[in-house]
């Protein structure tokens, strides 16, 4: 039976069915990435990413097209992880702003949605690269508005749809030289596929299990677990400086529910009456203030036993405060050891995000990070090139302050760039002068392979030790020792002064001593800085300027 429509509800479960199959999937999608290192992650962060929308669309109890559609672009942009999460995002943000203008969605709508999808994940990127995601999501419009012209059954189209994107996922190592070498396909393209196969699946008939778990801490369904992630009780009423404005109501309302929960606000003409329990009651009050006067303001701490409300008029006062001491640039760094979060403090980091290679976090934690940070301007330093389009992704979204991300892709670029932050000039100075000296700093890391492969012509067998700097896999070999000093071999120059080694958490104490003994005596001209850095995985970062 042919498939002409298909409404909110019955998209929803394709959704759904599209985030399970790509969540069942995610350890071999995770497999699929070229280097074989022990954090490869494509499949985690792409699972993260449609999870964070899933579990808002499963919210939904009775969804139309426009609040599917919030969900799907909300919850996957913020919920974003990784490159490969972001460029997932960015599909469902493109493919629901089609969406969102339709009651049902028909041949038509849905090839416009895979268009729209396609041309917005390509902007994303500065510098597309076919045999990605990006060509998979290319050959699924494609395949889209070929199929919609010559039938109106969507069952027909989404066979088509689903038929071609494997198609372009079988062909990427023919277009990426990099994975015919390493024997994979594309593992971003992977997960797209996943995607389009559940919910065509669905769509045909299908019985998935489209359960999805909840976000609360047990994973269950607690409403009384969710109220207690609240601390404060704010209560306020706000005093208009003339009128409020048509709808101003509805948009406070939409940004207090993104703060907190059981959100109430009534309101007419010059007043407006609002409670909620939320844990930044100052953001919440300080938003409002733009709109008119607080008075009667009260807050309360539920959880504590006798507190006291604080008074209103030193609340208010408190508010002011806040905002009027606000420094002119304040940073957000994202660091994978104690020991480097302890550096990028002082440094002068305002919040340090952990994170990094064997964790990206998500575009909604970079975001929440730049809002505690009491600046004007923000910078991102996302120390890690799987994390740059989260970061922009994160300022792009930022309410209340401007946010520059410092494309620093590995952790001593974000120290560099730190380094030669100057307090008294501007934030455009200082932007583009921290963003050029990332390029005089060369960055090594030292781990290990988890299956034999081959990269650029180099065998590497499952157990050896890599050195990976800013070209690739530089140096390969069975001791640690060997593998350190082979890719420190191709990162100094005649020109290079400084030599800065972060010992990471499983470090061996003799193998340091060893390496340290070598430095000094092949290299004698340099000085040399040892420092625990505390991160996982990766044995020793290394810096050379």
């Amino acid at each position: 039976m042919a498939i002409n429509s298909i409404d909110a509800a019955q998209l929803s479960r394709m959704f759904l069915a599209g985030a399970r199959y790509l969540e069942n999937q995610k350890d071999h999608i995770n497999e699929l990435n070229v280097f074989p290192v022990p954090d490869g992650d494509t499949g985690t962060n792409m699972t993260a990413t449609i999870m964070s929308a899933a579990q808002a669309v499963s919210e939904i109890k009775d969804p139309d097209m426009k609040s599917l559609s919030k969900a799907i672009s909300s919850g996957s942009l913020r919920g974003a992880r990784g490159n490969s999460g972001v460029i997932l995002s960015q599909l469902f943000r493109g493919f629901t702003k089609v969406l969102k203008n339709v009651e049902s969605l028909d041949s038509a709508s849905l090839a416009e949605g895979f268009k729209k999808a396609t041309q917005t994940a390509y902007r994303a990127v500065m510098q597309p690269k076919e045999g990605t995601i990006l060509t998979v999501a290319k050959a699924a419009s494609d395949a889209a508005e070929t199929a919609a012209a010559e039938s109106d059954d969507l069952l027909v189209i989404g066979a088509g749809i689903v038929e071609a994107a494997q198609a372009a996922l079988d062909s990427t190592p023919e277009l990426l030289p990099v994975l015919k070498e390493a024997g994979v396909v594309d593992s971003g393209g992977a997960g797209l596929v996943e995607v389009l196969k559940g919910a065509y699946d669905l769509l045909s008939g299908k019985d998935i299990d489209i359960t999805i778990a909840s976000a609360s801490a047990d994973g269950s369904a607690d409403t009384e677990q969710e109220e207690k992630k609240y601390e404060y009780s704010l209560a306020f009423s706000l005093k208009a400086y003339q009128s409020f404005a048509a709808g101003v109501d509805q948009e406070l309302l939409a940004y207090l529910c993104g703060l907190g929960t059981e959100v109430k606000l009534s309101s007419d003409k010059k007043t407006m009456h609002i409670s909620l329990l939320t844990n930044v009651p100052g953001k919440a009050l300080n938003h409002a203030l733009k709109l008119g006067s607080a008075y009667d303001i009260r807050i309360d701490n539920p959880s504590l036993d006798g507190s006291e409300p604080a008074a209103a008029s030193d609340t208010h006062a408190e508010a002011e405060q806040t905002t009027s001491e606000q420094k002119e640039i304040g940073f957000v760094a994202v660091s994978c050891g104690d020991g480097l979060d302890g550096i990028f403090k002082e440094l002068g980091c305002d919040v340090v995000i952990k994170g990094g290679q064997t964790m990206n976090p998500s575009t909604d934690d970079i975001l929440k990070a730049c809002e505690q940070v009491n600046a004007r301007n923000v910078f991102i330093l996302p120390n890690n090139k799987n994390i740059v389009l989260a970061a922009s992704q994160a300022a792009d979204l930022l309410d209340d302050k401007k946010a520059y991300v410092i494309p620093a892709k590995t952790v001593p670029q974000g120290i560099t760039a730190l380094v030669n932050f100057i307090p008294d000039q501007s934030v455009l100075d200082n932007q583009k002068r921290m963003t050029e000296e990332l390029s005089n700093v060369r960055s090594g890391e030292i781990t290990y392979s988890v299956r034999d492969t081959s990269i650029d012509g180099r065998a590497i067998k499952a157990g050896d030790y890599m050195g990976i700097t800013d070209e690739g896999i530089k140096a390969v070999s069975p001791s640690i020792g060997e593998a350190f000093m082979e890719m420190l071999s191709v990162m100094v120059t005649p020109d290079s002064a400084l030599l800065t080694v972060y010992t990471g958490a499983d470090a061996k104490e003799e193998v340091t001593r060893e390496i340290s003994a070598r430095i000094s005596k092949e290299y004698p001209s340099l000085e040399v800085d040892f420092q625990t850095g505390g991160q996982n995985v990766y044995y020793y970062i290394v810096s050379v300027e």
